[in-house]
């Protein structure tokens, strides 16, 4: 059994402590914000993810699981700290505001009384690990990266059967408790990478990048499929099929969002400009991202024709399903503009009612899809939750000659022809 102090009580702060506590551990999480830690004490998860509020109330009742704002007693507590604060962009920015890492980091030296392993769990620019150890200088500590690869949606299960799991430890000891911390994974055939830290603290990057670049790529390539009558779903089993390429984040749709791979791509150019380095292709993803948002928003015009005083409703405004993170979603851009332009806009999302979208004018919550879709216009397929994959469009009391805007590809284009529905997709014939 490993004694962990978790700080921070975010996405990968919360997921992490709880399943490192359902591996056997004794786990800490720390907190500032005291109304937080009051809820999670009770079992009360302040995200949404499927599985998490049942393991966290089974921890709680197995006490392998606490929640606290005593920074300095949890440090002297714990033999590994997990660092799981926040790294966004500086506002305006490509560079990491870093203030959280270096704050939590001021106040664990404060308090180390023993050997500790420090570990950066947030992802940080390369580079970071080294700055930390600056900081402790004398102290009783190591400093190793060991980034997350949780999906949101799927965390409890990346983290119990991870594609790989990367420490970068400049030192053996760390490296081998790690690989001890890590072993009912690795027994379960999970992969163990052991680097330097800088090498952990690019991979995540890197990692980022890549996929965000295959999704930006699939999306150009659905431009161009429109233009030449060709469906994009035949271009991405095509090329997927190839080994060498793969399927995965080849589906056409909006631009990318979420709280990792916006703010990632711009820390990785931004160390690229930092180390005198071009990182061309990454940067064009970031501005093709960015051109995305306006193309989809120029389709909606081009579908609805005059947009003032038109009905729109939403289906999902999460940037992905089983999820409540609004984090950069393409619907922050979409539902704002439609306001501005005159539409009355709707929304219906599975995780409720978004603060987002309070102070926006002309814009309704919906408690159903039945109740969104009512009177509307246009209906905008925006997040692929399940329960909106087999809608009977045909039942739904929406006004005559509606039309349907699918940024998911969730409906047979065919299909929707022959139900005689004006529908509109990604990359595929659209039917007017």
């Amino acid at each position: 059994m490993h004694k962990l102090c978790m700080i921070g009580t975010g996405y990968v702060g919360l997921v992490s402590g709880v399943c490192f506590a359902d591996l056997g551990n004794k786990v800490i999480c720390v907190d500032q914000d005291k109304n937080k830690i009051d809820k999670l004490r009770k079992g009360i998860s302040p995200i949404y993810e499927p599985a998490l509020d049942e393991i966290l109330k089974k921890n709680i009742r197995d006490n392998r699981i606490e929640f606290t704002s005593d920074l300095k007693a949890a440090v002297k507590k714990s033999d590994i700290i997990f660092l799981c604060v926040g790294t966004p962009n500086k506002k305006n920015s490509l560079d990491v505001n870093l203030s959280f890492i270096f704050k939590a980091v001021k106040e664990v030296i404060k308090n180390i009384d023993s050997k500790k392993i420090i570990v950066t769990k947030s992802t940080v620019p390369v580079g970071t690990g080294d700055q930390i150890e600056k900081l402790i200088k004398r102290k009783k500590a190591y400093v190793i990266s060991n980034p997350e690869f949780l999906r949101e949606g799927e965390a409890i299960r990346d983290f119990r059967y991870p594609d790989r799991i990367v420490i970068g430890s400049n030192d053996k000891y760390p490296g081998s408790v790690m690989r001890s911390l890590y072993q009912p994974l690795i027994s379960k055939g999970a992969k163990f990478y052991l680097t330097n830290r800088r090498g952990a603290e690019l991979i995540k990057y890197a990692a980022n990048a890549f996929l965000a670049t295959k999704i930006s790529f699939i999306n150009e390539i659905a431009n161009l499929c429109e233009k030449v009558g060709v469906n994009v779903e035949d271009i991405s089993l095509g090329i997927g099929s190839d080994n060498r390429i793969g399927s995965r984040f080849l589906r056409a749709g909006p631009a990318y969002g979420g709280s990792c791979f916006p703010k990632d791509t711009k820390g990785l150019v931004s160390t690229g400009k930092k180390y005198k380095t071009d990182l061309s292709i990454v940067n064009t993803v970031i501005k093709s991202n960015n051109l995305r948002r306006k193309l989809l928003l120029d389709r909606i015009k081009k579908i609805s024709g005059n947009i003032k005083g038109k009905t729109i409703a939403f289906l999902g405004v999460t940037f992905k399903p089983n999820t409540d993170d609004m984090r950069d979603s393409n619907s922050l851009t979409m539902i704002p503009f439609l306001s501005k332009s005159g539409a009355h806009v709707k929304y219906y999302d599975p995780t409720g009612e978004k603060n987002e979208f309070k102070k926006v004018k002309n814009i309704k919550y919906a408690n159903s899809i039945r109740e969104v879709c009512k009177n509307a216009d246009l209906i905008i397929l925006h997040t692929e939750w399940d329960e909106f994959k087999s809608i009977d469009f045909s039942s739904l009391k929406a006004k005559k000659n509606f039309k349907v805007f699918d940024l998911r590809n969730l409906f047979d284009f065919n299909e929707m022809k022959k139900k005689k529905i004006k529908y509109s997709s990604i990359g595929r014939p659209s039917i007017n």
